[in-house]
């Protein structure tokens, strides 16, 4: 009943934060074309009025007309939208998720000790600190530098350094899996910092003076352009770090955070690309080099690239609490055999599904495979999540090996018989 209260939990927050990250990511996006598509009026009056730049568009059946003015219109109406409940409500339901999978399952999600060895308790802590030390590295690069005139390479370039040796750190501290959350939590953490310590205080700040019919400081509209066009570049990165979970080719390379670094930045290229195009400039060079990365990273992976032999020297036995189990030793004719498939289950799978499994407080998504009967029941799912998405098992933290998933596949394809 646990396992299943979890999952609901999980899939409401799932959902939730999807929902909620549409909304941010969308009006983001909205507003970064606008600003870049806007044109110079040509009525007198609104020139009189303060507009800088305005818009005309079509949607829906109906016609609009937004206007930006250069600094703010002589007389604040009455009513404003703020954007803000977007970016908060998409941190906070993405925190909860984290909460629930990784920080309160840290010794399964966060910890591979082949790759760092330490606690449960030591891991959550370290996650946290991540996202924490993140933002305080990023503002204090833009605090310090940012309001300097002609300092946004310079700044751009810091930011850029910080965002290698997090991801690389993220790497050499945590699973794969997690360490690519992790590294997309961190810039998402600094993108929603942005717009509450930044973004929406200075606008607050502008409002304030109008309200007091003094003149808005333009200092605080140019803090929030510059946070926001960061905000902007991190958003593809992030969407991959959130959707790379189920994709284990990816975090599970030996330099998964070359991998990881590489489609980031194919991502800010693509992002580029389209905040040029919306100033009506289209310089290819950006999606072309993010092509590249793209297919530097999908050769490297390739099973060519990746099941090159090499010396039996060069793969120790990985470290950690969940010892490599021998592969099922069986005769070529025989692979796929149910028996060859309940060892491999035994040695690689059962410690997170089983009634009282070793690795996780409830089995892992409900899924009991301790006995012939639960395993032909899940038998499609154990394909598609072993052999064919590899995803399984978790960060592969019980060292399952390609002739072991070879052995479930052979199975399922010729029927997964349990006989």
């Amino acid at each position: 009943m646990e396992a299943y209260i979890l999952d609901w939990l999980n899939l409401l927050l799932r959902w939730l934060h999807v929902i909620t990250a549409i909304a941010w990511i969308g009006s983001s996006f909205y507003f970064v074309w606008l600003d870049n598509s806007l044109v110079a009026p040509a009525d007198p009056e609104l020139k009189d009025k303060g507009v800088g730049g305005e818009l005309w568009a079509v949607h829906g059946g109906g016609f609009y007309n937004p206007q930006k003015y250069l600094l703010a219109p002589k007389v604040l109406p009455e009513h404003l939208h703020w954007f803000y409940w977007e970016s908060y409500s998409t941190w906070l339901s993405g925190f909860a998720l984290f909460s629930l999978l990784y920080l309160f399952n840290a010794n399964v999600f966060l910890v591979d000790r082949s790759v760092f060895d330490m606690s449960a308790s030591m891991a959550g802590g370290t996650a946290i600190a991540f996202l924490v030390f993140n933002w305080l590295i990023y503002d204090a690069i833009c605090s310090t530098i940012g309001d300097r005139p002609g300092a946004d390479r310079l700044v751009n370039l810091l930011v850029g350094l910080q965002v290698v040796v997090s991801v690389w750190a993220a790497c050499h501290l945590f699973s794969g899996r997690a360490a690519f959350l992790i590294s997309g939590a961190s810039l998402a953490t600094i993108m929603s910092a942005n717009v509450l310590v930044w973004i929406i205080p200075g606008q607050r700040k502008m409002v304030a003076s109008m309200r007091a019919g003094q003149a808005p400081d333009p200092i605080h509209g140019k803090r929030g352009k510059q946070r926001s066009v960061h905000n902007t570049y991190f958003t593809l990165p992030v969407l991959f770090a959130m959707l790379s979970n189920h994709y284990s080719m990816t975090y599970s390379a030996p330099h998964n955070w070359v991998v990881l670094l590489f489609i980031m930045a194919a991502g800010a290229l693509i992002r580029q690309f389209f905040v040029l195009r919306h100033k009506g400039v289209y310089n290819w060079w950006y999606p072309g080099v993010a092509v590249v990365l793209l297919l530097a990273v999908a050769v490297g992976l390739s099973p060519a690239m990746r099941d090159k032999p090499v010396p039996a020297v060069l793969h120790p036995a990985p470290a950690g609490d969940v010892a490599a189990a021998p592969a099922p030793a069986a005769a070529p004719a025989a692979l796929g055999s149910f028996a060859q498939v309940q060892q491999v289950i035994q040695a690689r799978c059962i410690q997170c599904h089983a009634a009282q499994p070793t690795l996780m407080p409830v089995p892992g998504k409900g899924v009991l495979l301790d006995s012939p009967e639960h395993i032909a029941q899940h038998a499609q799912q154990i394909y598609q999540q072993a052999v064919v998405q590899k995803s399984m098992p978790l960060g592969n933290m019980t060292h399952i090996t390609d002739e072991e998933r070879a052995i479930i596949g052979k199975w399922f394809e010729a029927g997964a018989a349990t006989r």
